[in-house]
């Protein structure tokens, strides 16, 4: 995921969440999993990054047969 600021001042900070849906095989979502991590920060007016993140699910919230897909992400920074 890449993040840019296209503002005029740097972000000191933030946070990124990740919804990741618990879906059945026949495409059903039972559920989602909200995930919170630090924005990669201080970001300088124009600049860019590139940082991943590994979503982990506990294993008994996907029963077999169900699959988890990341679908949703909000930012929120300063």
């Amino acid at each position: 995921m890449a993040f840019r600021n296209a503002g005029g001042t740097a972000v000191r900070s933030g946070s990124v969440t990740f919804g990741t849906h618990i879906t059945g095989a026949l495409g059903v979502d039972w559920g989602t999993v909200d995930s919170t991590v630090e924005l990669p920060v201080p970001l300088a007016p124009g600049a860019r990054r590139s940082p991943t993140w590994t979503v982990c699910v506990d294993a008994w919230r996907v029963p077999l047969g169900m699959h988890i897909e990341t679908r949703d992400v909000s930012v929120a920074w300063e």
